[in-house]
């Protein structure tokens, strides 16, 4: 079972909240009472999140985070990465120090699988995490090139 770290699970929660209102700068206060997580974890979480650019945090009386991009610009795997380091299912896949990578069969195999995990984490945006009806949003078109006569 791939578990995430409860603090990785907490960010992906405070920043699934900021992304669904981004219109609102939030403090750590309001953001552990609308998210019922402990306000110094969400303190922790949030020093953490602006360390690696995902959040953007404003000092003063009218301060509070927001997001430091738009949700559709940040992706699940990046708040995961910013709190637990590297995704990783096995050991082998974050550390190369293991005494059985000589003869381990399995090896390859969990680098392919942690590949997957890692892909599917980066394809989850927090604006697809922010909407209620847990349906993905539809991506923007590409500019399609107009013909000239």
């Amino acid at each position: 079972m791939v578990i995430l770290s409860k603090l990785a699970d907490y960010g992906v929660i405070i920043a699934t909240h900021l992304a669904a209102h981004p219109e609102r700068q939030m403090t750590a206060a309001v953001l552990a009472t609308e998210t019922t997580l402990p306000r110094a974890t969400v303190a922790k979480i949030l020093k953490i999140l602006a360390h690696a650019g995902i959040v953007a945090g404003a000092r003063g009386a009218a301060g509070g985070y927001r997001l430091a991009r738009e949700a559709s610009q940040i992706s699940v795997v990046q708040v995961v990465a910013a709190i637990d380091g590297s995704v990783g299912v096995t050991q082998c896949t974050i550390h190369d120090d293991c005494k059985r990578s000589a003869f381990c069969s399995t090896r390859p195999h969990w680098h392919r699988i942690n590949m997957a995990v890692s892909t599917a984490l980066g394809a989850i945006t927090l604006a697809e995490m922010a909407n209620p009806f847990g349906v993905p949003l539809p991506r923007p078109a590409a500019p399609q090139p107009t013909a000239t006569p």
